[in-house]
């Protein structure tokens, strides 16, 4: 019999229950987020994507569509008159104007834009693949059968025993096989470059993408900016990339906003998505309209910048959005601080937006969270839970387990001591996703996820007392929610914050309270160390009991209230604590000014691990409101190691079941720098997803400083063992978690063993003429085997700008409120390779800062010879590899900051140039200086514990130094002490100072001085003469000097390079031969085939025969693209060269002759042999001549490029 079938449980697709968000709805269907505007600061939210057409009141569901990244930005600077309906845009492209098009002025700004620069990494790579398949292959592999059957042929109706003018046929048909090849091989597809035509029509301006490429522009769409008629495009059926359009700047700016990814669209999806015929599959609020603002920036693949945001802001408080959803963050090195993170609570505490933004999804560990979401005191930071409903229609779990937090959602306390999460929310969701991914949905989950539904839910909030007309403020807004939150006993205060938000119970207090008078107000929480709240974790922390003042600071939202309002506000606290070993007052009276109060912690009783507790402070006049304002406290106590023989912790028979975490809070012993972590499964009947999580919390870093992070599938009854960096007599946090999904339970044994060398410098600097330096090194712990090496991974090139540009950024996108203008410095930085090399430019100064940067941004960009951008990166440089061939490039960095003088400071700024070497360099370590001398390298040795054993490196020797170095360059690597190659994750940074490097002596010893003013015949006809026009010159000279070959050659160079060249052939053909017969071939030919020349003047007699067999190749070249030249004429009936006698014997002597002397392939005879092969009609040789002059040149050279069209026209394989 069948098992009965139940329903699905749509309730878990995308979560509105567990917020009380289903219930709040069904009893108020039109508080649905109507009245609200939420903007979604994101990577671009599709407008074409399902549920996002319209909101279930009918009005446009996105409101405005804006790119604040500049990714979409093109120069529409460029002014043309059309002429008889038409322009030529900037591609070269004759666009046809409609004549349904009203332009009075006649006047088109153009621009041009690449594709690809719009699309995201996945479209990009699916867009390619398909017009590969569909524009190359066909045509290659047709063309490849072709050339392939033609040379098998040929090989077929030919022996071995091949004349002169069939090896050159056969050499025609294998070029013509192998640039097939070699060009299938090497297929990149740069995409549809686009013409952009901007114009007024009288009443607005409006753009047009011809996405025809032809030119019809009647065929594409024309848009006004996006919000004036929420009208859009898209770009092709094959990539289904939807984008819109904004005009700045009277028409010289072009925005086109598509997306970088496909996260926004989800995002918006879960706010406030609206499906009229499947409302189940509803946002959490389908009543709210939306604004689409870009902050993840297409070139650097998604990555946020701070110039995006400080844009963002400026949209946000211009629209007056109430809602900002923010899915995004990153590591910071301090809290609640930063240009880009005063701008964002600006929005807030000035501006009345509340901003509602991801935690982070970097735990399980405490103190992981990210910026700005829990770190920042204007923003709600929101966690992820994962609820029954999800676990049945998400991940179709067999199992039902309770709610939990997400085992990656991030944990507080923030480093300053805050609690850091302030609300929880659902963390997955399955919801719509960009047409471009060809899917109508999609499962995602993180703190991304769970930010939109908290926002959404915020929407329904905020629907309510719009409709009823009662105020709150960001401030009064984020008490309710955190009031009125439900917290899961089984899950951990610093993973759900407050708890799971609560829709209902929001409104309702908000409602009932909305006219008490702290409505208005936040009340900032700081200790005298300029801390958010009390947090004990590191032993010198823990020795006495904590004592500190905590200063309440009332602030009020929009400080230009009336002034009396101030002067009225007093308030009257009952504060409560429940715990114990926490001392304070009970009362304290606020009125509008700081107050401060004196608070005790006593440590001395606590048990090992972490206690958290809240000082919360009541309104004595309505306490039933909850907490109006409170102070964390968080202390961890941290287990002593007692083993001092192996310093090994060990915790035996731990079960695990799914989502279980164990937390081990350990004082690392003074002299450990490493930590091994070894984990042993005792089920012998399952397999199990741990994920392991080291941290140790550093004054001023980000948590990721000093983490150890890995998820690994134990085996059963197996085994892993992994290693650390740590840091000596500071708390490490060990933490083991069974990932939230796997299913059933396992015991484990595991043990922390900490082992350390001691490096007497901890970050290890040596200069080239240093000589040999000596570093200490000691076991402080126990006996330890160590094998000292140091690797040297990456050149260091030094780079000052060599110019620098301060803008005032114009215009609406750039202009803070009140009129506050940004600026902007350009840093120019010129960069020469000798080689394709891998670079990662670092501008230190600023480098792995962002929200936390006094700098609003930074942007850097690297542009070719052709002014290309071929490499971009920003704030942190080793997410940036910049693969770049042989030549001269510019890097711009640009920073922006309201203050001019802030940016003057930059002007000078050094910019790394991180250059990846192709293969390690290891500098050997010695024992002792004279084993140093005599290269005699350490290889192991045991150090007892408390031994100082001195180390001695030496100079790098001269052929290990890489080539092109300068001084002032460095070699950057690490030192690594231990033996055990397991060990080795502490390693210390080894930088190595290059000095100037030996010059070569090329003088052969004779000082340059003594023949600096003395010049040669040779010289003096080097550009010395006007040769030529003036004939009677050349004749006098040749008279003087008639076997002196340089004045032909600069004759003949002068010839050469004529305007008139194409009439001068008969005489370039003369001189040529006139050199040729002047020089004796047989007797330089005998030269060169000589062993050795053991002759006094040996050194002076190769230089002129060098020079001489030069001076004969360039003849040959010369003589044969004349005689080429001639007969190309005569083939096309020219009658000015018909008189001219030039055969294909001729040609084929100057052909055979140069082959004496010259490799064919090579660069410097190519000019002939490309007219050679023309000539014979054996284009498959000349093509394959071309194209590597096309390789070799670092610029693009348009009459080279228009030889390869011609010649691929020719042969019947145009589309390449």
């Amino acid at each position: 019999m069948a098992s009965t079938v139940s329903d699905f449980p749509i309730d878990g697709v995308l979560p509105k229950k567990e917020t009380g968000a289903y219930s709040f709805l069904n009893k108020f269907p039109s508080y649905d987020g109507r009245g609200t505007l939420i903007a979604i600061l994101d990577t671009g939210v599709d407008p074409g994507a399902p549920g996002l057409k319209e909101t279930s009141d009918g009005k446009p569901k996105i409101v405005d569509m804006v790119d604040t990244t500049g990714s979409g930005d093109v120069d529409t600077s460029k002014v043309v008159e059309a002429k008889s309906g038409q322009i030529v845009g900037e591609t070269g492209r004759i666009l046809k104007i409609p004549e349904s098009w009203s332009n009075p002025t006649g006047r088109f700004h153009i621009g041009v834009k690449s594709v690809y620069d719009l699309f995201p990494k996945r479209l990009q790579e699916r867009v390619v693949k398909d017009r590969r398949e569909k524009i190359w292959d066909p045509p290659q592999r047709a063309a490849l059968a072709e050339a392939t059957k033609n040379l098998e042929e040929f090989e077929a109706a030919h022996d071995k025993n091949l004349s002169e003018d069939d090896k050159l046929s056969k050499e025609d048909l294998q070029a013509q096989v192998d640039i097939l090849t070699n060009l299938d091989k090497k297929y990149s597809d740069s995409g549809p470059t686009y013409d952009c035509v901007v114009f007024h029509d009288g009443n607005t301006y409006r753009a047009c993408i011809d996405t025809s490429e032809k030119g019809e522009l009647s065929e594409c769409k024309l848009l006004a900016s996006y919000r004036e008629e929420h009208q859009y495009g898209t770009f092709s059926n094959e990539d289904m990339m939807n984008y819109c359009v904004n005009i700045y700047n009277d028409g010289n700016t072009l925005e086109i906003v598509s997306n970088a990814g496909s996260h926004a669209t989800h995002v918006a999806g879960i706010t406030a998505g609206y499906y009229p015929d499947e409302p189940d599959r509803n946002g959490v609020a389908p009543g709210a309209q939306l604004v689409s603002i870009k902050i993840g920036d297409t070139r650097l693949g998604s990555m946020e910048t701070g110039s995006a945001l400080v844009r963002a802001m400026i949209k946000v408080i211009e629209l007056k959005c109430d809602l900002v959803n923010y899915s995004y963050g990153e590591a910071a090195h301090w809290a609640n601080s930063g240009r880009v993170c005063d701008i964002l609570s600006e929005a807030v505490n000035k501006h009345g937006t509340i901003f509602v933004s991801s935690a982070g999804n970097n735990g399980p560990a405490l103190s992981t969270m990210g910026t700005p979401g829990g770190t920042c005191s204007a923003i709600i930071g929101v966690g992820a839970q994962v609820t029954p409903a999800m676990m049945a229609a998400e991940y179709s779990l067999r199992e039902k387990l309770p709610s939990m937090q997400y085992t990656w959602s991030s944990r507080g306390p923030t480093h300053d001591g805050d609690l850091g999460v302030s609300i929880s929310a659902p963390g997955g969701a399955i919801a719509p996703v960009p047409n471009w991914t060809l899917r109508g949905s999609q499962l995602m989950n993180g703190t991304s996820m769970s930010s939109p539904n908290a926002c959404g839910c915020i929407g329904l909030i905020l629907s309510g007392l719009k409709a009823n007309g009662l105020p709150y403020t960001p401030h009064s807004v984020r008490r309710a929610l955190q009031n009125t939150a439900i917290k899961l006993d089984n899950i951990e205060v610093f993973a759900q914050g407050h708890g799971m938000i609560q829709v209902e119970k929001a409104y309702e207090f908000l409602s009932t309270f909305c006219h008490e008078q702290e409505r208005e107000v936040t009340f900032s929480v700081s200790l005298g160390d300029g801390k958010r709240g009390i947090y004990l974790r590191e032993p010198w922390q823990l020795r006495k009991p904590y004592e500190t003042n905590v200063t309440i600071e009332p602030s009020f939202y929009d400080d230009k209230k009336k002034q009396a309002e101030k002067i009225a506000f007093n308030m009257r606290f009952c504060m409560t604590c429940d715990a114990a070993w926490v001392k304070h007052p009970e009362h304290l009276e606020l009125m509008n000014v700081a107050r401060a109060f004196n608070v005790k912690v006593e440590t001395s009783g606590l048990s090992e691990g972490v206690h958290y507790t809240e000082i919360c402070a009541f309104d004595v006049s309505c306490v039933e409101k909850g907490p109006v304002f409170k102070v964390p406290v968080s202390v961890i106590i941290p287990k002593r190691v007692s083993d001092e023989l192996k310093y090994e912790v060990q915790y035996n028979d731990v079960t695990f079941k799914a989502g279980h975490i164990q937390r081990h809070f350990l004082q690392v012993p003074i002299g450990a720098n490493v930590a091994v972590l070894r984990i042993k499964s005792k089920s012998g009947d399952k397999n199990c997803r741990m994920l392991l999580h080291g941290m140790q919390v550093i004054p001023q870093s980000q948590y990721k400083v000093y983490e150890f992070e890995k998820f690994v599938t134990i085996l059963d009854n197996g085994e892993t063992v992994q290693a650390f960096k740590v840091m000596e007599n500071n708390t490490l946090e060990v933490c083991i978690a069974k990932w939230w999904a796997n299913l059933g339970e396992v015991v484990m044994d595991y043990s922390v063993t900490f082992h350390g060398v001691e490096v007497d410098n901890q970050a290890l600097v040596t200069h080239a003429g240093d000589g040999i330096c000596r570093v200490n090194v000691r076991a402080q712990l126990k006996r330890e085997e160590i094998s000292p090496s140091i690797s040297l991974k990456t050149l260091v090139q030094p780079l000052r700008p060599t110019d620098h540009k301060l803008k005032c950024l114009y215009g609406p996108r750039d202009t803070l409120p009140e009129e506050r203008q940004i600026y902007a410095i350009e840093l120019t930085y010129n960069l020469h390779l000798d080689k394709t090399t891998e670079i990662i430019p670092d501008c230190s100064m600023l480098s792995n800062l962002l929200y936390e940067s006094d700098y609003e941004s930074q942007i850097w960009m690297i542009f070719d010879a052709n002014k290309q951008c071929v490499g971009s990166g920003d704030a942190y440089p080793g997410q940036y590899n910049t693969k770049l061939d042989k030549g001269d490039y510019t890097l711009i960095l640009h920073v922006r900051h309201e203050k001019r003088d802030q940016l003057e400071k930059l002007k000078d700024v050094v910019m790394l140039i991180n250059h990846k070497l192709p293969q390690a360099i290891a500098m050997d370590v010695y024992s002792s200086i004279p084993k140093a001398f005599s290269a005699k390298k350490i290889n192991s040795i045991s150090l007892i514990k408390g031994q100082i054993f001195p180390l001695f490196i030496a100079p790098l020797p001269t052929d290990k130094v890489p080539k092109h170095s300068k001084a002032g360059y460095y070699l950057s690597g690490t030192f690594n002490t231990f033996k055990d190659e397991l060990m080795s994750k502490a390693p210390v940074p080894f930088k190595y100072v290059l000095t100037e490097s030996p010059k070569k002596n090329k003088n052969n010893g004779k000082d340059k001085s003594e023949n600096a003013n003395t010049k040669t015949k040779e010289e003096e006809f080097q550009g010395g003469y006007p040769l030529e026009d003036d004939s009677s010159l050349f004749e006098d000279l040749k008279t003087e000097n008639p076997d002196h070959l340089p004045l032909y050659m600069a004759k003949i160079q002068a010839l050469d390079s004529s305007k008139d060249r194409a009439k001068k052939l008969i005489d370039i053909i003369d001189l040529c031969k006139c050199v040729i017969s002047k020089i004796d071939q047989p007797a330089l030919l005998s030269y060169f085939g000589m062993k050795s020349d053991t002759r006094s003047n040996a050194a002076t007699i190769k230089s002129e025969s060098e020079k001489l067999k030069e001076t004969l190749i360039e003849a040959y070249v010369k003589l044969g693209c004349a005689q080429a030249d001639v007969q190309i004429f005569q083939s096309e009936e020219q009658e000015e060269y018909m008189h001219i006698t030039v055969t294909e014997e001729d040609l084929q002597d100057t052909y055979n002759n140069l082959q004496k002397w010259a490799d064919l392939g090579d660069s410097k005879v190519s000019s002939f042999t490309i007219r050679h092969a023309k000539v014979h009609k054996q284009y498959g040789r000349a093509l394959k001549l071309l194209l590597k002059q096309v390789e070799d040149k670092q610029e693009c050279d348009k009459a080279l490029m228009n030889q390869c069209i011609e010649v691929c026209n020719i042969i019947s394989v145009s589309y390449l």
